[in-house]
């Protein structure tokens, strides 16, 4: 009966128009509903990667747990332990096509959900020999990207003082290979040269080949032994106060699923965001049935500012660009080494999990900030201890979450929170936060205001609801307060953000939805006195934007953002609208955009995605007052082998130059091309 089911979803869904893409990904859709459009000074293309190593690196739904399901940000907590009673009762899934028959799946949510799992045979085993199922089972592609900016960056230009001038070419090189299989094994590794690097190799300053290089050996399920990574790993336990992967998603447009970090362990790192990694090994294994033990050990050398005298060493800042073009930047490169080791015991059954967990950082130098106002209470010493506990629990269509830590000789830390699926239409979540200004880590991503959890707490409350009429209504509400003060903040202060926001899709080919946004925050003011004044900003964000398909071959998308900050009695505001559209040609993907911005002042950026090539993610802040253009052709030569061509246009019609210092560029233009191939074996 099942099997008759599962033929029927297939032909009405096929018959029907109600097919969904196995390996396409709308990464401007998921971008939009799961993350949000974000107004923070962070370089997003190298933080929400993770959206897209997890599309090329796909969850095997038989063997997929309720965490990873939870990683993916699509499900509600009603949808996720609908699938996993559906899987049990039906002991595996035939097809992705079969969640169809999931109670609480429509199809705009399996459309969202399919590009991030595939469906293995259910009856192949995993006691071949490693290199078969590496040969003839796994997923396997290698990668190599180009990029340079037509013009030249003051930094290669003749003339500049030797300490700036880059030594490098203006060339941008990436190089990937995976082989993988869900639920069994990865390998893999990435390499990097940025504008301005040079490929070399000299093992005395640390450079073998290109300036950045990443790998890693996976295997899971083998017996007791549940996960093994060497090389390059990041971990993630309870709600990543102490540990957690770089990755973390803000507050956006997915009200729910985002406020609850998942508690997926250790993971292969895969990115070429050059801070922030662990190098070295790691191993879950399972002690006694529902016991598990992850152990791991990391010895890595991280870019600092390094103040050498007579005496000692001292790190007075850490650097994450991952630049080293200049003099100026290789003095910085690797100078620091930072040995990470912590444990991780967790308890799990049915829906049960507690974890107990230590980790402690030691650097081989004195981290001695340069003392300002607000930075008093800043990690300072060589080594850091934190331990912490956390408990999740699950019944029926509710989750609670929580985590407690520690830094020894220091602050504490903790977060605990509730979602609920009230029906299969109505979610709630509900998170609270308090994290004392001396509590320090190093490697967290857990829900919060600030970049860090130091110096905050906090109450955020979001909700969902969809209706029957395709249309699904959306908000959150954070109040929060930073007792010391903070960063461009000398007081103590108090904030509040809120957002609402209306989707409607009648179908997979027309996409509507209006959004608005309000954020308050104190700020110093400036003034030619010592006094420390702060005075209330007031940021407010609200964007429209429709999407519309044609005949399944064309699309068209239109968006207008409008952007307001009152601070100081002062007013300023800031626009884009944009254009985007694309076209499926059968081996030809075209797509294109033209957008006009005009803003104040850099407090009114906007930000929006844009369509890049496989496993690239562009979203730049638009600021100032200019045209973007986008021209972007894949090309499928065939099933092993694809060509991705993109072409990007930066006109500022009011300006004779382009930015500053070694980035500046001496015409009101700036051309980018980025070429891109693929092979699939």
């Amino acid at each position: 009966m099942r099997y008759l089911l599962f033929f029927c979803i297939c032909l009405s869904g096929t018959a029907g128009g109600q097919d969904f893409p196995r390996r396409s990904i709308d990464v401007a859709k998921i971008a939009d509903e799961i993350y949000g459009i974000q107004d923070l000074d962070l370089n997003y293309e190298e933080l929400y990667e993770n959206l897209l190593q997890l599309h090329s690196h796909p969850l095997d739904l038989n063997r997929v747990s309720d965490e990873e399901l939870r990683f993916v940000k699509v499900l509600t907590e009603h949808q996720i332990r609908s699938l996993l009673n559906y899987r049990k009762e039906n002991n595996s899934f035939i097809s992705i096509y079969e969640l169809q028959a999931v109670p609480g799946f429509d199809l705009h949510t399996i459309t969202l959900f399919a590009p991030f799992i595939t469906v293995k045979d259910p009856s192949a085993a995993i006691d071949q020999q490693l290199l078969n199922r590496l040969l003839k089972e796994s997923d396997n592609y290698f990668l190599v990207r180009y990029e340079r900016t037509i013009q030249n960056k003051a930094g290669h230009t003749p003339g500049i003082d030797s300490a700036s001038q880059f030594k490098g070419s203006p060339n941008k090189l990436y190089v990937r290979f995976r082989s993988s299989k869900a639920g069994d094994f990865s390998v893999g590794f990435t390499a990097e040269k940025d504008p301005g690097e040079v490929i070399t190799w000299n093992t005395s300053k640390k450079y073998y080949g290109f300036d950045y290089s990443s790998f890693h050996v996976q295997l899971q399920n083998k017996g007791k032994l549940k996960n093994l990574v060497i090389g390059d790993f990041q971990s993630q336990f309870g709600q990543g106060l102490m540990l957690g992967g770089i990755f973390g998603t803000g507050k956006g447009g997915e009200t729910i699923t985002t406020t609850r970090r998942s508690n997926v362990g250790v993971m292969p790192y895969t990115s070429v965001h050059e801070a922030g990694y662990l190098r070295g090994a790691a191993a879950t294994t399972e002690l006694i049935p529902h016991l598990y033990l992850t152990g791991f050990y990391s010895n890595v050398l991280r870019d600092a500012n390094l103040a050498i005298d007579t005496t000692s060493d001292a790190i007075t800042a850490f650097q994450t660009t991952g630049l080293h073009r200049n003099d100026n930047e290789l003095s910085k490169r690797k100078v620091v080494r930072d040995k990470n080791w912590g444990i991780a015991l967790n308890y799990k059954i049915d829906g049960l999990d507690v974890g107990l967990m230590f980790n402690t950082v030691t650097f081989n130098a004195n981290v001695s900030r340069n003392m300002t106002p607000y930075n008093q209470f800043v990690f300072q010493g060589k080594e850091n201890s934190n331990v912490g506990t956390y408990i999740n629990y699950t019944f029926q269509s509710m989750t609670f979450f929580s985590e407690f830590a520690r830094s020894l000789g220091g602050g504490n830390a903790i977060t605990g929170g509730v979602l609920w699926s009230v029906t299969d239409k109505f979610d709630l979540s509900v998170l609270f936060r308090k994290f004392d200004r001396n509590f320090y880590s190093f490697y967290s991503n857990a829900f919060s205001e600030n970049s860090s959890p130091q110096n905050e707490s906090g109450i955020y409350w979001g909700w969902k609801h969809r209706t029957d009429y395709k249309i699904t209504f959306s908000g959150y509400v954070d109040l929060f307060k930073f007792p010391w003060l903070k960063y461009r903040t000398y007081a103590p202060s108090v904030g509040h953000e809120w957002l609402l926001r209306l989707t409607y899709q009648p179908s997979r080919k027309v996409a509507l939805f209006v959004q608005g946004r309000e954020e308050v925050k104190d700020r110093n003011i400036s003034d030619n006195t010592m006094r420390y004044l702060t005075a209330e900003g007031k940021k407010a964000n609200y964007m429209i934007s429709i999407e519309f398909g044609l005949r399944q071959k064309l699309k068209l998308k239109t968006r207008a953002q409008f952007s307001t900050y009152r601070f100081n009695d002062v007013k300023t505001c800031g626009f884009v609208l944009l254009q985007d559209i694309s076209a499926d040609m059968g081996k030809f993907q075209i797509t294109g955009r033209y957008a006009l911005f005009d803003t104040d002042d850099y407090d009114n950026r906007q930000y929006v995605y844009e369509n890049d090539v496989w496993l690239a993610y562009s979203m730049p802040a638009y600021a100032g007052v200019g045209i973007r253009k986008i021209l972007m052709i894949e090309y499928k030569l065939n099933r092993f082998m694809s060509f991705w061509l993109r072409y990007a246009s930066m006109r500022y019609p009011n300006e004779e130059k382009i930015g500053s210092g070694v980035e500046a560029i001496g015409t009101n233009i700036k051309n980018d091309i980025k070429f891109q191939v693929r092979i699939t074996f």
